[in-house]
C-alpha cells in the first residue's frame, strides 16, 4: 500500500514554483494585440489601396468626361476654344506630333513640348506637379490631349495615411488595456481560487473553495475543485482509518504470540512447548491471512492486470456447495446453472470462496448457492438462514475491517476483509456485488458479471 504518496503530493503543492495569473494575463494580452495589430495593418493596407483605386479611377472618368466636352466644343468653333481656356493644360496635336494650338497654362508649363499621345490614361510630372494625361483622336488625325492635376488625390491620400498612421496605434493600445483589463478581471476569481487550493495541504482537506454566484464557468472550475477535495478528503479518511484497523488487526495476534511466549519463558513448566507452537501456528496463519488480504486489495486498488480467460462459474459453485457440505451444512445448489465468464480464475473462485465463507459464518445451517444466466449476465447468489444484515449498514459491511458481529467474527477467524475483496474483484471483473434480504429472512448477496462471449 502506497500510503503516503498522494499526501506529499497534496502537502508540496503549495511548495512548487506556480506561474502566477499576471502572465497569464501578459500573455493573453499580448496575443490579443498582435492579432489584432496584424489585421489592423492588413486592413489598413488594403483600405489604403481601395481608396487610392477608387480616387484614381474617379479622377480619370473626370478627365475624360471633360476631355469630350472639350472634343465637341472644339468641333463648331476651332482652334479658337483652346486658346481661351484658362487653368488647364490643353493641347490640339498635329499627325506629326507638333502642338497645333495650347491653352495658356499649357504654353506656359510645356512650351512647344507635345504631352503624350495614348489610349490609355498616364502620369507625368509637368511643372513639378503630378498629372494626369488623357488623350482622343479628332477628325484629320489630330488628337486632343488633357492634362489635370493629381494634387487633391494626393492630399486626400496624405490625410488618409496619417489618419490611419495615428488611428492603428491608438486602437492597438486601446485593446490592449482594453484585454489588459478584462483579462485581470476574468481570471481574478482564478488567482483567488489558485490561492486557496494552493494552501489546502493533506491536513486541511476539509477546507473548500467559495463558489462565487456568477454561474459561469469560473463557478463550475470552484465546484469541480470541491468536487476533487471531497473525493481526496474521503480518501484521506478512509486511508487513516484503514491504517488504524490494519495496525489493530496485525497487533491483535502479535501480542498475543507475545503473550505465549513470555507465560512460557517464566513459567516453563506451566506451558508446554506443542502448546506455544500451536498458539504461535494459528496466529501466524491469521497475520498471513491478513497480510495475503491487504496485499490482494491494494493490487486491485491499483487495477492491477488480472489474468483473463474463459471458465465455467458454475463449476466454481458446484464445488463450493460439495466443500460446504462436507463441513456439515444443509447447502442447497439446485439452482446452479451452466454459465461460461471470462475472468481471473483463481479471484472469482476467491470471491464465491469469501461469499460461502461469510454465509457459512452466519447460517444457523442452511445456505443456498444459485448462478442463473440472464440476457447478457450471470447472476451468482449466495444465501443463508442467520440473522441477516440490517438496510443501513448493507453498504458498510463492504467496507474494510467492518464486523457487525466483532466477538463471533473474531472467534471463527474472520478479518473483516472478506466481503471487501469480493467486491473488489467484482469491480475488476466488470461486475457488481450487493446484499439484501434471504428466502429465510438472512442475508442474500448478489453478484452480477458480463456473460462470455
Amino acid at each position: 500500500m502506497r500510503a503516503t504518496g498522494w499526501r506529499q503530493t497534496v502537502a508540496s503543492r503549495g511548495r512548487r514554483p506556480v506561474r502566477g495569473w499576471r502572465s497569464v494575463r501578459g500573455r493573453t494580452t499580448l496575443g490579443a494585440t498582435v492579432v489584432v495589430a496584424v489585421a489592423l495593418i492588413v486592413g489598413a493596407f488594403s483600405f489604403y489601396g481601395v481608396l487610392s483605386a477608387s480616387i484614381h479611377g474617379s479622377t480619370e472618368r473626370a478627365a475624360e468626361q471633360r476631355l469630350e466636352e472639350l472634343a465637341g466644343r472644339l468641333d463648331g468653333a476651332g482652334g479658337d476654344v483652346i486658346d481661351a481656356i484658362d487653368d488647364e493644360i490643353v493641347q490640339l496635336i498635329e499627325p506629326d506630333g507638333s502642338v497645333r494650338v495650347a491653352s495658356e497654362d499649357a504654353r506656359e508649363a510645356l512650351g512647344s513640348n507635345a504631352l503624350p499621345v495614348s489610349d490609355d490614361a498616364q502620369t507625368l510630372i509637368v511643372d513639378e506637379e503630378q498629372m494626369l494625361v488623357v488623350s482622343e483622336d479628332l477628325d484629320g488625325d489630330q488628337s486632343l490631349v488633357l492634362a489635370v492635376s493629381m494634387e487633391d488625390d494626393a492630399d486626400t491620400l496624405a490625410t488618409v495615411s496619417t489618419l490611419l498612421a495615428v488611428a492603428v496605434p491608438l486602437l492597438l493600445l486601446l485593446v490592449a488595456v482594453t484585454t489588459w483589463l478584462v483579462v485581470g478581471r476574468a481570471l481574478r476569481p482564478v488567482e483567488r481560487i489558485r490561492e486557496h487550493v494552493d494552501g489546502i495541504t493533506a491536513e486541511r482537506l476539509h477546507q473548500r473553495v467559495p463558489v462565487p454566484d456568477t454561474a459561469d464557468e469560473i463557478a463550475a472550475l470552484a465546484t469541480t475543485m470541491n468536487g476533487m477535495l471531497d473525493r481526496l478528503d474521503a480518501a484521506a479518511t478512509a486511508q487513516r482509518r484503514f491504517v488504524s484497523d490494519a495496525s489493530h488487526e496485525l497487533r491483535s495476534p502479535l501480542a498475543t504470540i507475545r503473550q505465549h511466549a513470555e507465560l512460557a519463558q517464566a513459567h516453563p513448566d506451566v506451558t508446554s512447548i506443542g502448546e506455544l507452537a500451536e498458539v504461535v501456528s494459528e496466529e501466524g496463519l491469521r497475520l498471513q491471512g491478513i497480510v495475503e488480504s491487504l496485499l490482494l486489495l491494494a493490487r486491485l486498488d491499483e487495477g492491477a492486470s488480472t489474468h483473463d480467460e474463459a471458465m465455467d462459474l458454475d463449476d466454481i459453485a458446484l464445488g463450493e456447495v460439495r466443500r460446504l457440505r462436507a463441513a456439515g451444512l444443509e447447502v442447497d445448489g439446485s439452482g446452479i446453472h451452466a454459465a461460461q465468464v471470462h475472468g481471473d480464475p483463481r479471484l472469482l473462485g476467491q470471491l464465491v470462496r469469501n461469499l460461502s465463507d461469510n454465509a457459512a459464518r452466519h447460517s444457523r445451517g442452511r445456505v443456498a448457492i444459485s448462478v442463473t444466466p440472464s440476457d447478457r449476465y450471470v447472476f451468482v447468489t449466495v444465501e443463508d438462514d442467520g440473522a441477516g444484515v440490517p438496510a443501513e449498514e448493507r453498504e458498510r459491511i463492504f467496507e474494510r475491517f467492518v464486523r457487525l458481529d466483532e466477538a463471533r467474527s473474531r472467534d471463527a477467524g474472520g478479518s473483516g476483509l472478506g466481503l471487501a475483496i469480493a467486491r473488489g474483484i467484482a469491480a475488476s471483473a466488470h461486475g457488481t456485488l450487493v446484499v439484501d434480504d434471504s428466502r429465510w429472512g438472512g442475508a442474500r448477496f448478489v453478484l452480477a458479471l458480463p456473460l462470455g462471449a
